[in-house]
């Protein structure tokens, strides 16, 4: 009999809440495309016993670092490992993002939006528009589809934060925020003069749980002031993560890190914000470094991870066990009254950074009932492609959609397998795949085509869309 398909998945739950599907079936892939779901009788190149097994629409992950300023190359390989399809850098820079990509890609399909930086992408803390119009379009340029906001760990004035949020919007290109201006620290304070720098306009606002970590009060109270700040806001698309770690620049300038984040979590541990008060808490253990090991990152301190530091003359990657278990459950499980998530995207934060736990932790509420099949698929792809302007191609199986595909084994938490535009990424276990796709903004191809990269065309205006339900302000 004649092959029909390129892959198909036989025998798997197949949970796909876009178009209400969860039920054992076959899913085959074609051309880079999902070619049919049901009972196949056809052939194809390559079969795979899905049996005992959940088959999904591929992972995405909004919230990513593969750059060399966090992340690094090592990224791709463990995003990989962890069953993503699409992931979506949150800070570049981009050109160190697209050099890694076409060094290092395995298979995956990711976007990058550029950090506006004092000192590095703007002069100052405080620029102004033409500034910043001349700084998007240079990182669309080379392929970033938009901006970030450092303010936890770069701070601008509010000021500025609001007039960077104003260009994306008249641009049409993505935003991102990390909570905190040189006014206000990031927490749910920094997270309300954030809504209120967005001035309704488009906003994805980055990892809640970092917000509501008790410092100031209740973590608990805290996640629900971000939930109803959240709620009343339908401009701002928000995610959060389920690790007890953060992540960090180690590197220190002047004789303190760089970062005010590091600087904060330093002091929070009761070490000196400086190079050597660093040095004392990776010694001690409370800094963990992101260790290279075998293809990946491992957190280590102690003696190991300070040589890797040194080594590295500080710039290389730190955590801290800074994020509370209270908030971060209750935050990617909570409804709105409507039964619609409270935050709607469940990410990582990960890629280089070593959390890449969708799987391991988001699969967990599963299985505590916190979560269900088709409430994790909404979290971590039907809402992500909706978010990217992509919910056409990508966050469901619908026939004639992207070939991006994960196969996860609910018993043991992990994915098995898993296809990127219908080519392979992870087989039982290994990575596979190679190469790299961008999504890019139409003055970015060519130059992302240049490097040895395919691209996925990022349609402006078309990301972060506003909500249809929102509560009144609380």
């Amino acid at each position: 009999m004649q092959t029909e398909y390129d892959v198909i998945l036989r025998g798997g739950l197949v949970v796909d809440p876009a178009n209400g599907l969860n039920r054992v079936a076959d899913v085959a892939l074609s051309g880079g495309k999902v070619a049919e779901v049901g009972d196949i009788s056809g052939q194809a190149h390559e079969e795979r016993d899905c049996s005992g097994l959940v088959v999904m629409p591929g992972i995405i992950d909004t919230h990513v670092h593969l750059s060399p300023w966090l992340g690094g190359k090592p990224g791709h390989r463990m995003l990989a490992l962890a069953g993503v399809t699409f992931a979506l850098d949150l800070a570049g820079p981009i050109d160190g993002v697209t050099r890694f990509a076409a060094e290092g890609g395995c298979g995956l399909t990711i976007g990058c939006i550029d950090y506006v930086r004092p000192g590095h992408t703007v002069t100052s803390v405080n620029p102004e528009m033409d500034e910043l119009r001349d700084t998007l379009a240079r990182a669309r340029k080379s392929g970033a589809i938009g901006l970030k906001i450092l303010g936890g760990h770069f701070p601008l004035t509010p000021e500025a934060t609001g007039r960077v949020m104003q260009v994306c919007a008249d641009e049409g290109a993505y935003v991102a925020c990390h909570s905190g201006t040189i006014n206000t620290p990031q927490n749910v304070d920094g997270m309300r003069e954030s809504c209120e720098a967005a001035d309704g306009n488009p906003l994805h606002l980055a990892h809640i749980n970092s917000y509501t970590r008790g410092l100031d009060k209740s973590a608990l109270i805290e996640a629900e002031e971000a939930i109803a700040l959240i709620g009343s806001n339908p401009n701002i698309w928000a995610e959060s993560y389920l690790a007890p770690i953060n992540g960090n620049s180690g590197k220190c300038a002047n004789g303190v890190p760089e970062s005010v984040a590091t600087q904060r979590n330093l002091e929070r541990g009761g070490f000196r914000p400086t190079r050597e008060g660093l040095a004392e808490a990776i010694a001690a253990g409370w800094a963990m470094v992101h260790l290279p090991k075998n293809g990946i990152h491992v957190l280590d301190s102690g003696p190991e991870g300070l040589a890797a530091w040194h080594q590295a003359d500080s710039d290389i990657g730190i955590s801290f066990l800074a994020n509370p278990p209270e908030p971060r459950m209750h935050l990617a499980t909570a409804r709105r009254a409507d039964g619609s998530f409270a935050i709607d995207g469940l990410a990582t934060d990960g890629g280089g950074i070593p959390r890449n736990d969708l799987c391991s932790r988001g699969l967990g509420l599963v299985h505590l009932d916190a979560l269900s099949m088709e409430d994790f698929v909404t979290k971590t792809a039907v809402n992500p492609a909706r978010v990217l302007g992509l919910s056409a191609r990508k966050g469901h199986l619908g026939t004639g959609a992207d070939g991006d595909v994960t196969v996860i084994d609910l018993r043991r938490l992990t994915p098995v397998a898993s296809y990127a535009s219908g080519k392979p990424v992870l087989s039982d276990g290994q990575v596979v795949g190679q190469g790299c796709t961008m999504m890019v903004p139409p003055e970015g191809a060519e130059h992302v085509r240049s490097l040895g990269l395919d691209v996925l065309i990022a349609e402006a205006g078309s990301m972060i869309p506003r909500r249809a339900n929102a509560t009144s302000s609380a």
